[in-house]
């Protein structure tokens, strides 16, 4: 069981390492992405480059996982910043905006930690 569990980390690995070019491109949305906690327009910049990529890569294969992450970190941002937007007028939305920055920047930080491990995100 230990080398099974072995092989499939490796396996893993190599699933998200890429090429540099497909690791350039995520460390440009991981740029853009980590702007996003100060500039919106960032953060739309590297979502519309994560439809783009997500598409070749599960064609052609290639490392995806970083790409599905910043994708749904940066949709559930989007409908979570909606419902703080209908909570404001109540006060507790502006605490609902404080708990999603941090979380935004969980999920960068932990991102790029992996991508510079070369390790996979979870699915």
């Amino acid at each position: 069981m230990s080398q099974e569990l072995d092989r499939t980390d490796d396996d893993a690995m190599s699933d998200d390492a890429g090429s540099d070019s497909e690791r350039n491109v995520l460390l440009v949305t991981y740029v853009l992405y980590g702007l996003g906690c100060f500039f919106f327009i960032t953060a739309v910049a590297g979502v519309i480059v994560n439809h783009i990529k997500l598409g070749e890569l599960r064609r052609h294969g290639g490392p995806w996982t970083h790409h599905r992450w910043q994708m749904r970190t940066f949709w559930f941002t989007m409908l979570w910043s909606a419902v703080c937007l209908i909570l404001s007028p109540i006060g507790i939305g502006l605490l609902g905006y404080f708990v999603l920055w941090i979380w935004c920047f969980y999920r960068f930080v932990r991102g790029i930690v992996a991508f510079a491990d070369r390790r996979p995100m979870p699915v």
